[in-house]
């Protein structure tokens, strides 16, 4: 929220020329952290299950992140990683904060994917999100479409794989990558997974937009995917189908409330804050705007961020606030050289066998 509302507004102000843009860096890489955290728990099936109506929010969130994805793909992708040709502090962080953002959109496809295998276990409402409110499927071939990950650079093919664009040798064009096959695999769990065919509609536009699939299931896909072969029959199946007109049936669905309870909640806080200049924010004159991004920065000075990092490391000993840690086992932390010594006796043994542990390694 403070990245959507707030950072903009600083990156605008000509008279904005902070001497340490860390803290707003950090506040721009929490969401990357997040989604980082997101990708790596949701690999594990019982994650899905167990986040349960908070998956709609999450799924509202990937959607948001793969439609940027697809609206920015005729725009070369994300930026180069020299700094050089930005001048100023702020000039460089709104570079990164770009770069930032491009990764966690391919992030949020990770994240899609492991959802979607476990989409027979959805609820209802989650389903109809998927396929009727926001129709993932044709999204997803979108995605394939224009590829926002791989590009055309000096006449070699490029992709972006961790942090940065790596070409791609001549005898490795043909295989699959990893994003690629994120977007099939989700694609097979939506269209051929039994809830999921059973509730999606297969109007004249999806059915136009999925038969565009066929394109692209080659031989050697398939050789690397043989799964997709379901996938291909489903789409020989459908080119031969009446298409369906789209449905009229009254469902109850469930409305996400995660980020409109933020917004609520934040809204409030700026109108304690700010008051009447709130109706400025959308045609903000230059006065206001600096008056509003001071005030909203307040949001996250350093004493704020300082306090809600993880507490600082305890002397193992006497349980002051601690600085030095053990040099062997790097596992205890110490506040001085005599509470080493003393814990000693009772650290010593588990320090050994760490040691050893970590050179058997």
């Amino acid at each position: 929220m403070w990245k959507q509302k707030v950072f903009p507004v600083l990156c605008r102000l000509e008279d904005f020329k902070p001497q340490n843009t860390f803290p707003i860096y950090m506040v721009v890489h929490h969401e990357a952290s997040i989604v980082n955290l997101l990708e790596t728990v949701f690999f594990h099936k019982e994650v899905c299950e167990s986040a349960e109506d908070t998956v709609l929010d999450l799924v509202d969130y990937c959607h948001r992140k793969l439609t940027l994805l697809v609206a920015r793909s005729g725009c070369g992708g994300p930026p180069e990683e020299e700094e050089s040709q930005y001048s100023t502090p702020i000039q460089e962080l709104q570079k990164q904060a770009e770069l930032m953002e491009f990764e966690i959109a391919l992030k949020a496809l990770s994240v899609l994917r492991y959802i979607t295998d476990c989409v027979d276990s959805l609820s209802l409402s989650t389903l109809n999100r998927m396929l009727s409110t926001h129709n993932l499927p044709c999204l997803l071939v979108e995605l394939l479409e224009h590829s926002p990950w791989s590009r055309q650079e000096g006449g070699k093919a490029q992709q972006f794989e961790g942090g940065r664009w790596q070409t791609v040798a001549p005898s490795e064009r043909q295989k699959l990558s990893k994003l690629d096959g994120q977007v099939w695999i989700a694609l097979y769990n939506l269209l051929l997974s039994p809830e999921a065919r059973a509730r999606y509609c297969l109007t004249s536009f999806a059915k136009g937009q999925l038969l565009k699939l066929r394109a692209f299931l080659t031989d050697t896909l398939l050789d690397q995917l043989p799964s997709l072969a379901d996938l291909q029959g489903f789409l020989a199946h459908l080119a031969l189908t009446e298409t369906q007109p789209p449905k009229k049936d009254l469902v109850l669905e469930q409305i996400p409330e995660i980020w409109e309870r933020l917004e609520r909640d934040n809204r409030g806080k700026w109108q304690a804050i700010a008051k009447h200049q709130l109706r400025h924010i959308f045609s903000p004159s230059e006065q206001d705007l600096r008056l509003q991004a001071r005030r909203w920065a307040e949001t996250y000075r350093l004493d704020v961020l300082e306090a809600v990092t993880p507490e600082r490391p305890r002397c193992a000993f006497c349980r002051a606030e601690a600085s030095k840690r053990c040099s062997r086992c790097r596992n205890e932390w110490y506040c001085c050289r005599e509470c080493q010594v003393k814990h000693w006796e009772k650290h010593g043994k588990a320090c050994i066998l760490a040691a050893q542990g970590d050179r058997a390694k």
